[in-house]
């Protein structure tokens, strides 16, 4: 098991380098919010299109990071690196899905998603001990995501 990538490996393989969020995976502190900060231009991009394109796309990244993390872990020998953070990309997507752009979404989003992910609680913590490879790397960050995305959602509808 190495815990450690060499940044050569991870900059110049295409499939850690995606894995690993376009290198911001190999944050010496707290990888999976840095791998969120980078995604958020991504997904504010994202958000300008329609639900149909958003969701579709959302989607396809959610089946290549099945791949690309799997892969990238197995490669690492490790089941889930902490460098590895194309599912935290897709989760903070999952997490904006049918919200309107606004600063106060997207930072309240974003500190959901966080508390989701890194307290992992049910049913997210049994997923993310019992699931292996890309799925299992995936699918904890993918809850996390739709419960950050309902609570957001809740909020902004008690809000207004």
């Amino acid at each position: 098991m190495r815990l450690s990538a060499p940044i050569k490996i991870i900059l110049s393989d295409p499939v850690h380098f995606l894995a690993f969020g376009f290198g911001a995976g190999l944050s010496p502190k707290a990888p999976g919010t840095v791998g969120t900060l980078v995604a958020l231009p991504f997904v504010i991009l994202l958000m300008q299109s329609s639900a149909a394109i958003y969701i579709s796309t959302v989607f396809v990244l959610g089946l290549l990071g099945i791949y690309l993390c799997g892969e990238s872990a197995h490669r690492l020998e490790v089941h889930d690196h902490p460098g590895i953070v194309w599912d935290e990309f897709v989760g903070m997507a999952i997490t904006m899905i049918a919200m309107p752009f606004t600063w106060w979404n997207l930072l309240l989003g974003f500190v959901f998603f966080r508390i989701f992910d890194i307290l992992k609680p049910w049913p997210i913590r049994s997923i993310d001990r019992s699931v292996s490879g890309g799925v299992g790397i995936m699918l904890d960050d993918v809850i996390a995501g739709v419960f950050s995305c309902l609570l957001l959602h809740g909020l902004v509808f008690v809000i207004q």
